[in-house]
């Protein structure tokens, strides 16, 4: 597999990222898996998942020291996220934490950053945050992750909130509410979206109607249930502990689901019949 044969997705810039990234949570959390968390990072990048995700709430910083520790001398070869806290999410709480953050991974300015859900603060104090990172250049793009249809209106409407990126949801074949509003509404409205959990933690991988079509495949359960997500039109952010995990996340971007397949996948899956409350985990 080649790198240059890698899925992309653009934003709303027009700038094009790696459809198929790598996820942290829980990275960064037992010493005695460092350094095999440590090469999995390395290890995707070289294979072109160079959309790195973390938060400072991962950990309670630790995925952000893991992560700068795997992509030391490395930081423009990939695409950053990391994300706010709600209840730092004021204007000076989301540039200081967006401070902690660059700190801890050893990097001068984040390609992305988050609103980790909405909490207590206005999102007019978090929008002025970010347009302060924005302007001190510690920051290129910012998005929110776990908004649903109602909050993207609202926030949208807000003066420069049409400049939302992104937003990161809870997003795979058991939890498809996103479809019925939220999904076109993004892509109406020109924001990507980006899954998070996108085999559901592993929980989907003991599916046997998933296992069955990946058998038909000659996939895994888990390149199915990716492939599924990035046959949506988003971006992906699968955990990635292991090399081993990794080259079989990779090896997702080269397969396509025939119809056969994605009917089945409806079948064992069924899409909302109508409106669904953001799920979160």
């Amino acid at each position: 597999m080649s790198v240059e044969s890698a899925r992309t997705i653009a934003l709303p810039s027009g700038e094009e990222i790696a459809a198929l990234g790598q996820g942290t949570w829980y990275l960064g959390e037992e010493p005695a898996r460092r350094e095999q968390e440590i090469a999995a990072l390395r290890l995707g990048v070289d294979l072109g998942m160079t959309v790195v995700d973390t938060a400072e709430m991962y950990g309670d910083g630790a995925a952000e020291e893991l992560v700068g520790e795997a992509l030391r001398g490395r930081l423009e070869e990939v695409f950053l996220v990391s994300k706010v806290l709600p209840g730092h999410a004021d204007r000076k709480g989301t540039v200081a934490a967006c401070e902690g953050s660059l700190r801890r991974l050893r990097a001068e300015r984040l390609d992305l950053y988050l609103l980790h859900w909405r909490g207590r603060w206005p999102l007019e104090e978090t929008l002025a945050g970010f347009t302060d990172l924005m302007e001190a250049e510690k920051i290129r793009y910012w998005g929110v992750s776990n908004l649903d249809i109602a909050d993207m209106v609202e926030l949208t409407t807000l003066p420069g909130g049409d400049a939302v990126a992104v937003d990161q949801v809870l997003y795979n074949l058991s939890r498809r509410g996103i479809q019925w509003d939220l999904l076109p509404w993004c892509r109406e409205a020109g924001v990507t979206v980006m899954a998070y959990s996108p085999i559901e933690q592993g929980r989907l991988l003991k599916v046997e109607a998933l296992d069955a079509v990946a058998r038909a495949l000659g996939a895994t359960p888990a390149q199915v249930a990716l492939a599924w997500v990035l046959e949506q039109g988003m971006a992906a952010i699968p955990r990635s502990a292991s090399p081993d995990h990794v080259r079989e996340n990779r090896g997702v971007v080269d397969l396509h689901l025939p119809t056969e397949a994605v009917e089945a996948l409806d079948e064992a899956f069924p899409p909302p019949s109508g409106p669904t409350p953001l799920e979160m985990l």
